[in-house]
Protein backbone atom coordinates (compact mmCIF):
# COMPACT_ATOMS: atom_id res chain seq x y z
CA UNK A 1 0.00 0.00 0.00
CA UNK A 2 1.65 3.50 -1.02
CA UNK A 3 2.53 5.97 2.27
CA UNK A 4 -0.33 8.67 1.84
CA UNK A 5 1.18 11.55 0.81
CA UNK A 6 0.39 14.96 2.38
CA UNK A 7 -1.50 17.65 0.91
CA UNK A 8 -0.37 20.80 -0.17
CA UNK A 9 -0.97 22.95 1.96
CA UNK A 10 0.89 21.17 4.99
CA UNK A 11 3.81 22.31 6.01
CA UNK A 12 6.32 19.40 4.42
CA UNK A 13 4.98 20.13 1.08
CA UNK A 14 5.02 16.07 0.19
CA UNK A 15 5.32 15.55 -3.15
CA UNK A 16 2.48 14.39 -5.58
CA UNK A 17 2.38 11.57 -7.18
CA UNK A 18 2.10 11.06 -10.82
CA UNK A 19 1.02 7.74 -13.15
CA UNK A 20 -0.62 6.84 -16.10
CA UNK A 21 -3.90 4.96 -17.36
CA UNK A 22 -3.82 3.62 -20.57
CA UNK A 23 -6.75 2.28 -22.65
CA UNK A 24 -4.71 0.82 -25.69
CA UNK A 25 -6.53 3.14 -27.48
CA UNK A 26 -5.91 1.57 -31.66
CA UNK A 27 -4.69 4.73 -34.16
CA UNK A 28 -5.80 5.06 -37.68
CA UNK A 29 -3.09 2.18 -39.58
CA UNK A 30 -2.41 0.80 -36.34
CA UNK A 31 -3.16 -2.54 -35.38
CA UNK A 32 -4.20 -4.10 -32.22
CA UNK A 33 -0.82 -5.94 -32.00
CA UNK A 34 1.01 -2.78 -32.87
CA UNK A 35 -1.23 -0.91 -29.95
CA UNK A 36 -0.39 -3.36 -27.62
CA UNK A 37 3.52 -3.10 -28.33
CA UNK A 38 3.01 0.94 -27.82
CA UNK A 39 1.30 0.53 -24.48
CA UNK A 40 4.77 -1.44 -23.32
CA UNK A 41 6.92 1.05 -24.64
CA UNK A 42 4.75 3.64 -22.96
CA UNK A 43 5.13 1.99 -19.84
CA UNK A 44 9.05 1.51 -19.86
CA UNK A 45 9.40 5.16 -20.74
CA UNK A 46 7.16 5.57 -17.54
CA UNK A 47 9.53 3.71 -15.42
CA UNK A 48 12.09 5.75 -16.48
CA UNK A 49 10.54 8.87 -15.91
CA UNK A 50 9.63 8.33 -12.56
CA UNK A 51 5.85 8.06 -13.04
CA UNK A 52 4.29 5.98 -10.09
CA UNK A 53 2.12 3.04 -11.50
CA UNK A 54 1.10 2.68 -15.10
CA UNK A 55 -2.77 1.45 -15.02
CA UNK A 56 -4.70 -0.22 -17.57
CA UNK A 57 -8.26 0.05 -18.17
CA UNK A 58 -11.07 -2.61 -19.21
CA UNK A 59 -13.60 -1.94 -22.03
CA UNK A 60 -15.51 -4.87 -24.34
CA UNK A 61 -16.91 -4.46 -27.55
CA UNK A 62 -14.93 -1.38 -29.28
CA UNK A 63 -12.95 -1.75 -32.09
CA UNK A 64 -10.72 1.35 -31.03
CA UNK A 65 -10.23 0.20 -27.51
CA UNK A 66 -7.46 -2.95 -27.08
CA UNK A 67 -7.42 -3.07 -22.87
CA UNK A 68 -10.24 -5.85 -22.82
CA UNK A 69 -7.64 -8.50 -21.32
CA UNK A 70 -6.81 -6.22 -18.79
CA UNK A 71 -4.74 -8.72 -15.95
CA UNK A 72 -3.24 -10.53 -18.94
CA UNK A 73 -2.35 -6.72 -20.37
CA UNK A 74 -0.84 -5.69 -16.53
CA UNK A 75 1.71 -9.71 -17.02
CA UNK A 76 2.82 -8.37 -19.97
CA UNK A 77 3.33 -4.72 -18.89
CA UNK A 78 5.29 -6.40 -15.20
CA UNK A 79 6.82 -8.97 -16.97
CA UNK A 80 8.63 -6.26 -19.18
CA UNK A 81 9.57 -3.54 -16.27
CA UNK A 82 11.28 -3.73 -13.51
CA UNK A 83 9.83 -1.48 -10.64
CA UNK A 84 6.84 0.32 -11.70
CA UNK A 85 3.71 -0.40 -10.24
CA UNK A 86 1.38 -1.88 -12.37
CA UNK A 87 -2.46 -2.62 -12.09
CA UNK A 88 -5.99 -2.12 -13.29
CA UNK A 89 -7.98 0.82 -13.70
CA UNK A 90 -9.93 -0.87 -13.25
CA UNK A 91 -11.38 -4.08 -13.24
CA UNK A 92 -14.75 -3.57 -13.41
CA UNK A 93 -15.98 -6.24 -10.99
CA UNK A 94 -19.54 -6.55 -12.24
CA UNK A 95 -18.56 -8.41 -15.12
CA UNK A 96 -16.38 -10.81 -12.49
CA UNK A 97 -16.29 -13.46 -10.54
CA UNK A 98 -14.47 -11.89 -6.99
CA UNK A 99 -13.09 -15.67 -6.83
CA UNK A 100 -11.85 -15.31 -10.44
CA UNK A 101 -9.92 -11.75 -10.06
CA UNK A 102 -8.25 -12.97 -6.32
CA UNK A 103 -6.64 -15.85 -8.15
CA UNK A 104 -5.99 -13.54 -11.33
CA UNK A 105 -4.30 -10.77 -9.53
CA UNK A 106 -2.92 -13.34 -6.50
CA UNK A 107 -0.78 -14.80 -9.45
CA UNK A 108 0.31 -11.57 -10.75
CA UNK A 109 1.30 -10.94 -7.22
CA UNK A 110 3.29 -13.98 -6.48
CA UNK A 111 5.40 -13.36 -10.06
CA UNK A 112 5.92 -9.38 -9.58
CA UNK A 113 5.52 -9.43 -5.68
CA UNK A 114 5.17 -5.66 -4.25
CA UNK A 115 3.99 -4.37 -7.94
CA UNK A 116 0.41 -4.96 -8.61
CA UNK A 117 -2.29 -2.68 -7.80
CA UNK A 118 -6.15 -4.08 -8.21
CA UNK A 119 -8.53 -0.81 -8.95
CA UNK A 120 -11.61 -1.91 -8.84
CA UNK A 121 -14.87 -0.02 -10.13
CA UNK A 122 -18.55 -1.03 -10.78
CA UNK A 123 -19.79 0.25 -14.51
CA UNK A 124 -19.78 -2.34 -17.42
CA UNK A 125 -16.57 -0.59 -19.44
CA UNK A 126 -19.17 -1.24 -22.56
CA UNK A 127 -23.12 -0.84 -23.75
CA UNK A 128 -25.76 -2.96 -21.72
CA UNK A 129 -26.21 -5.75 -24.65
CA UNK A 130 -22.14 -6.50 -24.36
CA UNK A 131 -22.84 -6.38 -20.25
CA UNK A 132 -25.87 -8.89 -20.24
CA UNK A 133 -23.73 -11.31 -22.76
CA UNK A 134 -20.43 -11.16 -20.39
CA UNK A 135 -22.77 -11.96 -17.14
CA UNK A 136 -26.03 -12.57 -17.51
CA UNK A 137 -26.84 -11.27 -14.09
CA UNK A 138 -24.47 -7.70 -14.53
CA UNK A 139 -27.40 -5.42 -13.07
CA UNK A 140 -27.20 -7.63 -9.86
CA UNK A 141 -23.50 -7.70 -9.68
CA UNK A 142 -23.45 -3.82 -10.41
CA UNK A 143 -25.89 -3.39 -7.73
CA UNK A 144 -23.42 -5.89 -4.68
CA UNK A 145 -20.64 -3.96 -5.78
CA UNK A 146 -19.70 -3.22 -1.96
CA UNK A 147 -20.58 -6.87 -0.88
CA UNK A 148 -18.41 -8.30 -4.29
CA UNK A 149 -15.72 -6.35 -2.95
CA UNK A 150 -15.75 -7.57 0.65
CA UNK A 151 -15.73 -11.06 -1.09
CA UNK A 152 -12.30 -9.47 -2.97
CA UNK A 153 -11.11 -8.75 0.83
CA UNK A 154 -11.78 -12.25 2.29
CA UNK A 155 -10.33 -13.87 -0.16
CA UNK A 156 -7.13 -11.91 -0.11
CA UNK A 157 -6.56 -12.41 3.65
CA UNK A 158 -4.86 -14.56 5.26
CA UNK A 159 -7.88 -16.08 7.68
CA UNK A 160 -9.83 -17.05 4.42
CA UNK A 161 -7.38 -20.43 4.77
CA UNK A 162 -10.11 -21.77 7.11
CA UNK A 163 -12.96 -21.19 4.99
CA UNK A 164 -15.19 -23.28 2.22
CA UNK A 165 -14.06 -21.32 -0.52
CA UNK A 166 -10.72 -20.50 -0.98
CA UNK A 167 -8.43 -18.57 -3.53
CA UNK A 168 -5.23 -20.09 -2.08
CA UNK A 169 -2.90 -18.18 -4.03
CA UNK A 170 -4.35 -14.88 -3.58
CA UNK A 171 -4.05 -15.32 0.15
CA UNK A 172 -1.52 -13.13 2.31
CA UNK A 173 -0.31 -11.40 -0.92
CA UNK A 174 -1.23 -7.73 -0.03
CA UNK A 175 -2.27 -6.65 -3.46
CA UNK A 176 -3.42 -2.94 -2.30
CA UNK A 177 -7.41 -2.28 -3.94
CA UNK A 178 -8.42 0.91 -5.18
CA UNK A 179 -11.82 2.39 -5.54
CA UNK A 180 -12.61 3.55 -8.93
CA UNK A 181 -15.20 6.04 -9.36
CA UNK A 182 -17.35 8.53 -10.59
CA UNK A 183 -19.79 9.69 -8.60
CA UNK A 184 -20.36 10.59 -4.68
CA UNK A 185 -21.28 6.34 -4.25
CA UNK A 186 -18.10 5.44 -5.02
CA UNK A 187 -16.64 8.12 -2.12
CA UNK A 188 -19.06 6.76 0.35
CA UNK A 189 -17.87 3.68 -0.08
CA UNK A 190 -14.05 4.11 -0.23
CA UNK A 191 -14.15 6.08 3.24
CA UNK A 192 -16.48 3.36 4.46
CA UNK A 193 -13.89 0.96 3.67
CA UNK A 194 -10.64 3.26 4.53
CA UNK A 195 -9.35 2.13 0.90
CA UNK A 196 -7.57 4.71 -1.79
CA UNK A 197 -10.14 6.39 -3.94
CA UNK A 198 -9.13 7.48 -7.39
CA UNK A 199 -11.92 9.59 -9.77
CA UNK A 200 -12.80 9.50 -13.16
CA UNK A 201 -12.22 13.29 -14.01
CA UNK A 202 -10.75 12.20 -17.29
CA UNK A 203 -13.76 11.90 -18.54
CA UNK A 204 -16.53 12.65 -15.68
CA UNK A 205 -15.76 16.34 -13.79
CA UNK A 206 -19.42 17.22 -12.42
CA UNK A 207 -18.98 15.38 -8.87
CA UNK A 208 -15.23 15.34 -8.40
CA UNK A 209 -15.22 18.47 -5.80
CA UNK A 210 -17.95 17.26 -3.81
CA UNK A 211 -16.51 13.37 -3.77
CA UNK A 212 -13.58 14.29 -2.91
CA UNK A 213 -14.76 16.28 0.33
CA UNK A 214 -17.17 13.05 0.89
CA UNK A 215 -14.40 10.58 0.55
CA UNK A 216 -12.26 12.65 3.39
CA UNK A 217 -15.02 13.88 5.75
CA UNK A 218 -15.97 9.99 6.04
CA UNK A 219 -12.86 8.54 6.01
CA UNK A 220 -12.35 5.62 7.95
CA UNK A 221 -8.75 4.79 9.00
CA UNK A 222 -8.10 0.91 8.20
CA UNK A 223 -5.31 -1.65 8.53
CA UNK A 224 -4.87 -0.81 4.94
CA UNK A 225 -4.77 2.88 4.86
CA UNK A 226 -4.26 5.48 8.03
CA UNK A 227 -5.45 8.95 6.22
CA UNK A 228 -7.59 9.40 2.50
CA UNK A 229 -5.34 8.85 -0.48
CA UNK A 230 -6.67 10.41 -3.43
CA UNK A 231 -5.71 9.78 -6.76
CA UNK A 232 -7.52 12.25 -9.38
CA UNK A 233 -7.55 11.74 -13.11
CA UNK A 234 -7.10 14.14 -16.06
CA UNK A 235 -6.41 14.26 -19.57
CA UNK A 236 -2.44 15.96 -20.53
CA UNK A 237 -1.36 16.60 -23.64
CA UNK A 238 1.79 18.26 -23.47
CA UNK A 239 4.12 19.28 -26.21
CA UNK A 240 6.72 21.74 -27.53
CA UNK A 241 4.03 24.82 -28.40
CA UNK A 242 0.64 25.34 -27.31
CA UNK A 243 -0.33 25.02 -30.96
CA UNK A 244 1.43 21.61 -31.35
CA UNK A 245 -0.43 20.04 -28.25
CA UNK A 246 -3.85 21.47 -29.58
CA UNK A 247 -2.79 20.19 -32.56
CA UNK A 248 -2.63 16.96 -30.78
CA UNK A 249 -5.71 17.40 -29.46
CA UNK A 250 -8.05 17.50 -32.19
CA UNK A 251 -8.23 13.64 -32.71
CA UNK A 252 -9.51 13.85 -28.78
CA UNK A 253 -11.91 16.00 -29.88
CA UNK A 254 -13.20 14.06 -32.82
CA UNK A 255 -13.39 10.88 -31.20
CA UNK A 256 -15.62 12.63 -27.92
CA UNK A 257 -18.01 14.09 -29.99
CA UNK A 258 -18.43 11.17 -32.18
CA UNK A 259 -18.66 9.04 -28.83
CA UNK A 260 -21.73 11.66 -27.49
CA UNK A 261 -23.23 11.31 -30.74
CA UNK A 262 -23.83 7.70 -31.16
CA UNK A 263 -21.18 7.35 -34.32
CA UNK A 264 -19.17 4.48 -35.16
CA UNK A 265 -16.19 3.15 -32.49
CA UNK A 266 -13.82 3.39 -35.50
CA UNK A 267 -9.79 3.95 -34.45
CA UNK A 268 -8.08 7.31 -33.74
CA UNK A 269 -8.23 9.67 -36.20
CA UNK A 270 -4.66 11.89 -37.51
CA UNK A 271 -4.91 15.40 -35.69
CA UNK A 272 -5.96 18.43 -37.43
CA UNK A 273 -4.93 22.14 -37.13
CA UNK A 274 -7.30 23.30 -34.51
CA UNK A 275 -10.18 25.41 -35.91
CA UNK A 276 -12.95 27.77 -34.75
CA UNK A 277 -15.33 24.57 -35.71
CA UNK A 278 -12.67 21.95 -33.28
CA UNK A 279 -12.81 24.45 -30.82
CA UNK A 280 -16.31 24.88 -30.85
CA UNK A 281 -17.04 21.50 -30.27
CA UNK A 282 -14.32 20.91 -27.32
CA UNK A 283 -16.08 23.92 -25.32
CA UNK A 284 -19.87 22.48 -26.08
CA UNK A 285 -21.10 21.97 -23.03
CA UNK A 286 -21.75 18.18 -23.16
CA UNK A 287 -17.59 17.86 -24.67
CA UNK A 288 -16.38 19.88 -22.08
CA UNK A 289 -18.43 18.02 -19.05
CA UNK A 290 -16.45 15.28 -20.20
CA UNK A 291 -13.25 17.02 -21.11
CA UNK A 292 -13.20 19.82 -18.65
CA UNK A 293 -10.46 18.48 -16.90
CA UNK A 294 -7.87 18.76 -19.99
CA UNK A 295 -4.42 20.15 -19.56
CA UNK A 296 -3.30 21.25 -23.27
CA UNK A 297 0.07 22.86 -24.00
CA UNK A 298 3.85 23.61 -23.67
CA UNK A 299 5.36 22.89 -20.11
CA UNK A 300 4.72 26.57 -19.06
CA UNK A 301 1.20 26.37 -19.95
CA UNK A 302 0.30 22.84 -18.50
CA UNK A 303 1.89 23.51 -15.36
CA UNK A 304 0.38 26.39 -14.64
CA UNK A 305 -2.92 24.57 -15.34
CA UNK A 306 -2.06 21.79 -13.24
CA UNK A 307 -0.80 23.97 -10.34
CA UNK A 308 -4.60 25.51 -10.10
CA UNK A 309 -5.92 21.84 -9.70
CA UNK A 310 -3.40 20.52 -7.12
CA UNK A 311 -4.72 23.81 -5.42
CA UNK A 312 -8.43 22.98 -5.89
CA UNK A 313 -8.02 18.97 -5.43
CA UNK A 314 -5.07 18.46 -2.80
CA UNK A 315 -4.74 15.72 -4.78
CA UNK A 316 -2.65 12.82 -3.77
CA UNK A 317 -1.67 11.83 -7.03
CA UNK A 318 -2.29 12.73 -10.28
CA UNK A 319 -2.97 9.99 -13.13
CA UNK A 320 -3.25 10.82 -16.61
CA UNK A 321 -4.93 9.17 -19.55
CA UNK A 322 -3.08 10.92 -22.74
CA UNK A 323 -4.86 9.51 -26.17
CA UNK A 324 -2.98 10.71 -28.76
CA UNK A 325 -2.66 9.48 -32.74
CA UNK A 326 1.80 9.31 -33.01
CA UNK A 327 2.98 6.68 -30.24
CA UNK A 328 6.27 8.88 -30.58
CA UNK A 329 4.20 12.29 -29.60
CA UNK A 330 2.75 10.33 -26.68
CA UNK A 331 6.30 9.08 -25.51
CA UNK A 332 7.30 13.47 -25.92
CA UNK A 333 3.99 14.18 -23.94
CA UNK A 334 4.78 11.68 -20.91
CA UNK A 335 8.13 13.01 -20.51
CA UNK A 336 7.39 16.35 -20.60
CA UNK A 337 4.71 15.75 -17.97
CA UNK A 338 7.25 14.19 -15.38
CA UNK A 339 9.34 16.96 -15.86
CA UNK A 340 6.53 19.62 -14.78
CA UNK A 341 5.73 17.27 -11.96
CA UNK A 342 9.61 17.57 -10.84
CA UNK A 343 9.12 21.03 -10.91
CA UNK A 344 5.73 20.88 -9.24
CA UNK A 345 7.51 18.68 -6.52
CA UNK A 346 10.56 21.27 -5.86
CA UNK A 347 12.89 18.97 -7.54
CA UNK A 348 14.09 20.75 -10.25
CA UNK A 349 13.36 24.79 -10.09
Amino acid sequence: MPTPRNELNRPDKQPVAYSILDLAIVSQGRTIQQTLHDSLALAQAAESHNYTRYWLAEHHNSDNIGSSATSLLIGYVAENTATIRVGSGGIMLPNHSPLIVAEQFGTLAHLYPGRIDLGLGRAAGTDSQTAQAIRSDFMQAAHSFPREVGKIQEYFSPENKHAGVRAPVAEGTEVPLYILGSSTDSAHLAAKLGLPYAFASHFASTHLINALQIYREEFKHSQHLPQPYTIVGINAYVADTDEDAQKQFTSVIRMFVALLSGGAKEALQPPTEMTEELEGMWHHPAVQQMLKYSFVGSKQTVKQQLQAFLAETQANEIITASTMYAPEDRLKSARLFAEIMTEINGNGE
